[in-house]
């Protein structure tokens, strides 16, 4: 019997494979190679907020980024991957266990040099999905035309909220108030970038050299969307292990597994040159392209079909 809900997603799934082969042309064209790194781990990165699927005692990955990382300090200066990522328990509007991430790490670079190279991606796939440069989504009318603006999460939480972000990290309202108050406002007309995250939401950033209480990360949101999550990256083994050590703590006092520590990262990162790295949802992507309220509409299959 024909599933008349695949039958119905066509069109999306035509334009997401297109997306993915525009995506594909703009990393050879600018000289970075594809790379392949295993799906299954002995140690994903441990993060308070993120919880990984076992596997036989390991792990699927969370995140390609990790082995990535090795792959740079093995000295591979450009390097993106198309990988499937899995998260346990996220299921929602705009989340799936199963996603699919686009990651790409560039050595000699810093998360500024990654902004521009966002509207340079994401503007060519615009132009080779739909010849033009702009988007309409969920009654918004976005234009791509760089240069795209720049807000940081101090200025964001001063514009759009009551309260200080210093305040709402001192409550323990910082992710209550970005997802409620703050992110349904950013780039309705275009996109735009919120950098400078605190430094204690940057477990893998690298600190601004001369304001460490901010990490050199940024977030891209287009029509409300949080496209991509991206930083300069910690290249220091020490701090990025007593960083991992805090985070180890975190999820041990909320009750939630503590895995083990990523070793030979950490040895590898040693031999790591300065880089900044990017990860951005494929399926969000593809959402925004094709007007789609619900992640559901743009994947062939959803866990509860299977």
């Amino acid at each position: 019997m024909k599933d008349d809900r695949q039958n119905a997603l066509q069109k999306h799934l035509q334009l997401r494979a297109r997306i993915v082969q525009a995506t594909r042309h703009f990393f050879i064209g600018n000289d970075y190679l594809e790379v392949e790194t295993p799906v299954r781990i002995p140690a994903p990165a441990p993060e308070a907020h993120i919880d990984a699927v076992a596997s036989g005692g390991w792990f699927l990955q969370t995140s390609p980024e990790l082995c990535m990382k090795r792959l740079l300090a093995a000295g591979f200066p450009r390097i993106f991957q198309i990988a499937k990522c899995f998260r346990q328990g996220e299921r929602g509007r705009l989340h799936l266990p199963e996603m699919t991430l686009l990651e790409w790490y560039r050595a000699d670079s810093s998360y500024l040099e990654m902004m521009n190279e966002c509207e340079a991606l994401i503007g060519q796939i615009a132009r080779q999905v739909s010849s033009k440069n702009m988007i309409s989504y969920q009654g918004s009318e976005i234009d791509l035309t760089p240069p795209w603006r720049r807000i940081s999460v101090a200025e964001a939480f001063e514009k759009f909220t009551p309260m200080s972000m210093d305040a709402a990290l001192e409550n323990d309202r910082f992710d209550e108030i970005m997802v409620e108050a703050i992110e349904p406002n950013l780039g309705q007309s275009q996109p735009i970038f919120l950098y400078d995250y605190p430094a204690s939401c940057g477990a893998l950033a690298r600190l601004k050299p001369q304001e460490s209480r901010y990490a050199e990360r940024f977030e891209l949101y287009i029509g409300g969307l949080e496209i991509c999550n991206a930083f300069s990256e910690l290249t220091d083994p020490v701090e990025q292990r007593t960083r991992f050590e805090r985070e180890q703590e975190r999820r041990r006092n909320a009750g939630r597994r503590v895995y083990p520590m990523p070793l030979k990262f950490l040895d590898a990162l040693q031999d790591m040159p300065e880089a900044a790295g990017n990860a951005l949802g494929i399926d969000r992507l593809v959402m925004l392209f094709t007007d789609a309220k619900q992640i559901d509409e743009v994947v062939a299959f959803t866990p509860e079909e299977l």
